[in-house]
């Protein structure tokens, strides 16, 4: 579908990508991975047509649509949530007004039999079969499912997008890519400013209503349940396996091994060969066996071993100065702001050396509750901080707040003091900022190369309880999974506020859940809290169900109840009976639904022949646009009919009910 043709990328005389080749399938979920810095999102701009690759091309169908979300981004402000989202339906009324120009175009013309005439009707005909297709979905109700899914709720729908923080700006433009339902969906790291309940609602999106997806995501979880292929970009290559990201590294794994062990047979081979010829070389009588081995060697194709970036991040904290035995104490803290209670009566205590996790939708208070432990706004109840707490804190936002336009030496020596100032080359060398890295401008830096270099500043100072909001945001796994390593060695105590999966398993052993204006504790890890909360859950669920069971059961009687109990047994096969007449019309209604589902199953059949004809042509060098175009129409009457299929199998299964 896509086809990326000898990319080759150059930075400042440096190559990001040197002469890269794949293709991106219609229906392929590809994790695109590699260190921060290696050029994921350099990848997703080229492909998206915002960047130009300094030689190769990317070949896009004329009929293929591309949607992308980039990491950052400026909204408008001028709108409503809900009008800002109705917008990825605006290609309707530019379909309308070229159907409109069509028509206009026909009519002024006479030339019936013309080459030109004859494209504009075959034009006019697949407008109006894609217009009405696209109208004959609820977009209203599409519109309703996917905010609510990404965290919405009704009373936000109105809403200016003006109060909406970044994160929340970042799931309306989400919101409206989704809905355009493209052909091609290139996301980079979509799951930043989501919480689970909505990594979960978009993993499931992305693996039953997406068609191509190419994403650059740092959650393990996440990308491992819904991509099917991952391409690794490393030292300027690729290397691409039909697998999700877990199986892709036992399998890269053990192509390095066998790579190495072919290279080190093959190398013991040579070296003996070359042995040979040097202590026969002069010797008459061997001169024909050392001719054979000379032509032998030269024919000898070398094995190469992939070569593996092994630069890698040396964090370790420094060892926490004791605090007291609890550091935390908190007695009915609460926030409120204007008429919003955002939490209350939030209790709890947090011991010396615990490992924690503040978790919960966006908005339901995690980072307000650190920013009252920091005493960084007012709040009611009281909040005691133990003796001797120094606290480390890594802000959601801190990669941001770094000053552009001075280098990564200067952004780390004007905060550095004493003695720390006389290591920080060897600091800024242990997270990969060594040589001429530690001279770059803080602008050019990647996402995560920035949040690098701001979690510098907690290894300046020894502190003994640490609060990370997101700090994994941007992070390239490896680097995560040194993060995690260096947090589950430090001997102090850590808040970690984040809604990666992965990066919680293991580390903490207490959750505490922001929802519904409270604060709960949940002793266990991350997916003990998932599991009991998926049980709570269910548990609601059936009580909310029972009082409605119940009030249907009272509600049933009518007033009539009084009547004789043989009146009521009489009554209840005549309402149920129905007459001849009534049974004729509902088995003629029966039937006229299953050939419906019949009519359906034959088309979606028919479809499928051709969608498959066509693919066979294209599989076998046919790679012309009129090709691409019967490809992309024929795909499109195939959902239709589908959708078709589905509402004829509704409408006779309502019959069996």
């Amino acid at each position: 579908m896509i086809s990326i043709q000898n990319l080759s990328v150059e930075f400042s005389a440096k190559s990001l990508f040197d002469n890269i080749n794949y293709v991106i399938n219609k229906k392929d979920k590809i994790a695109l991975v590699g260190k921060n810095g290696a050029g994921k999102s350099t990848m997703l701009k080229i492909i998206a047509g915002l960047q130009k690759p300094t030689s190769g091309s990317v070949a896009i169908p004329q009929d293929v649509t591309v949607g992308y979300l980039p990491q950052q981004m400026v909204l408008a402000d001028d709108t409503s949530v809900v009008d800002e989202v109705r917008k990825a339906f605006g290609h309707i009324d530019v379909m309308k007004r070229e159907l409109e120009d069509i028509n206009n175009r026909l009519a002024e013309r006479t030339d019936y039999e013309s080459l030109e005439y004859q494209n504009l009707i075959d034009r006019l005909s697949t407008m109006t079969e894609r217009i009405a297709m696209e109208e004959s979905e609820n977009s209203e109700a599409e519109i309703e499912k996917t905010l609510s899914g990404l965290g919405f709720v009704r009373e936000d729908f109105n809403r200016p997008t003006s109060e909406f923080s970044g994160g929340w700006r970042m799931r309306i433009e989400l919101a409206k890519l989704l809905l355009t339902h493209p052909d091609v969906l290139l996301l980079d790291e979509p799951t930043n400013h989501l919480d689970i309940e909505s990594i979960q609602w978009l993993e499931n999106f992305l693996m039953t209503k997406a068609k191509a997806v190419v994403l650059v995501s740092h959650d393990r979880a996440f990308i491992d349940n819904v991509t099917n292929r991952t391409i690794e970009i490393s030292l300027g290559k690729i290397y691409d396996y039909s697998v999700n990201y877990s199986k892709y590294v036992v399998l890269r794994q053990e192509r390095l091994e066998q790579q190495m062990r072919a290279y080190q047979n093959q190398q013991k081979q040579i070296a003996d060969t070359e042995e040979f010829i040097e202590r026969f070389r002069y010797k008459a009588t061997k001169s024909v066996q050392v001719q054979s081995r000379i032509k032998q060697l030269a024919k000898i194709e070398r094995i190469e071993v992939d070569e593996v970036d092994t630069s890698r991040l040396n964090l370790k904290f420094p060892p926490a100065p004791r605090s007291g035995d609890y550091p935390i104490i908190a007695d009915n803290v609460g926030k409120r702001y204007g008429e919003h209670q955002v939490f209350d009566h939030a209790t709890f205590t947090i011991k010396r050396g615990d490992k924690v996790a503040f978790v919960g939708k966006n908005g339901e208070g995690k980072s307000t509750l650190v920013k009252c432990i920091m005493n960084e706004i007012p709040f009611t109840g009281n909040l005691k901080i133990g003796h001797n707490v120094k606290i480390g804190y890594f802000a959601q936002n801190q990669a941001q707040l770094l000053d552009g336009e001075i280098t990564v030496f200067d952004t780390i020596d004007r905060v550095a003091v004493g003695d720390i100032r006389t290591k920080i080359r060897d600091i800024l060398g242990a997270f990969m900022f060594g040589g001429e890295a530690s001279d770059k401008k803080v602008k050019v830096l990647s996402g995560g190369e920035k949040t690098r270099l701001a979690m510098i500043r907690l290894l300046l100072e020894p502190v003994n309880l640490l609060i990370l909001d997101e700090p994994t945001n941007h992070l390239d796994m490896k680097t995560k999974d040194i993060l995690k390593q260096a947090i589950k060695d430090f001997d102090g105590t850590v808040i970690v506020v984040s809604h990666d999966r992965e990066f919680l398993d293991g580390l903490v052993e207490k959750v505490y859940e922001f929802g519904g204006g409270q604060v709960k504790e949940c002793l266990g890890g991350i997916y003990d809290f998932l599991e009991k909360k998926k049980i709570a859950s269910l548990a609601e669920l059936e009580l909310s169900k029972s009082p409605t069971t119940s009030s249907k059961k009272t509600a049933t009687p009518e007033p009539k109840v009084e009547k004789s109990k043989t009146i009521e047994k009489k009554d209840t096969p005549q309402k149920t009976r129905l007459s001849y007449a009534e049974q004729k019309e509902r088995e003629k209604t029966v039937k006229r639904a299953r050939k419906k589902v019949e009519d359906a199953e034959a088309e979606i059949s028919r479809l499928e022949s051709l969608v498959a004809e066509c693919e066979t042509e294209i599989s076998s060098g046919v790679n012309t646009p009129e090709i691409f175009e019967r490809h992309a129409a024929l795909q499109k009457q195939l959902e239709n009919a589908m959708s078709l299929w589905e509402l004829a199998s509704m409408e006779l299964e309502s019959f069996n009910q």
